[in-house]
């Protein structure tokens, strides 16, 4: 499985998780069976809004899961279309929101609680 973690910097398991996936500088994507973290540049970091392409953000890279802080209801919708699962960051580090996800601790995004235009209901 391999879970995608949007960032500011990329510092490997250290990195921050970014709040906003849509407008991370770029992901970490760690490999949870083989412990396997490499980094992906956001091409699509200037998306208009709600215009989120988030194979384009991914350079085409396969995931499974999706770890942010915040997400828009696009973005969610396309992610989920695509049977990738996303879930509500509840630490800093891409360590700790690793933990809790293997742990079973992160709860998946409901469509209502996503962003709206960066000012919504959801809270990041």
């Amino acid at each position: 499985m391999r879970v995608c973690f949007p960032v500011k910097e990329v510092l490997a398991m250290e990195s921050d998780v970014y709040g906003h996936f849509g407008s991370a500088p770029a992901f970490v994507v760690v490999d949870v069976e083989t412990a396997e973290v490499s980094a992906i540049n956001n091409g699509d970091m200037n998306h208009e809004h709600g215009q989120c392409n988030p194979i384009a953000a991914l350079s085409g890279q396969r995931v499974d899961a999706v770890v942010t802080g915040g997400i828009g209801g696009g973005a969610l919708a396309k992610l989920q279309g695509l049977g990738v699962r996303v879930y509500r960051a509840q630490a800093e580090s891409v360590k700790d929101n690793l933990r809790l996800f293997r742990s079973g601790a992160l709860a998946e995004f409901p469509a209502g609680h996503t962003c709206a235009g960066h000012g919504g209901s959801c809270a990041h």
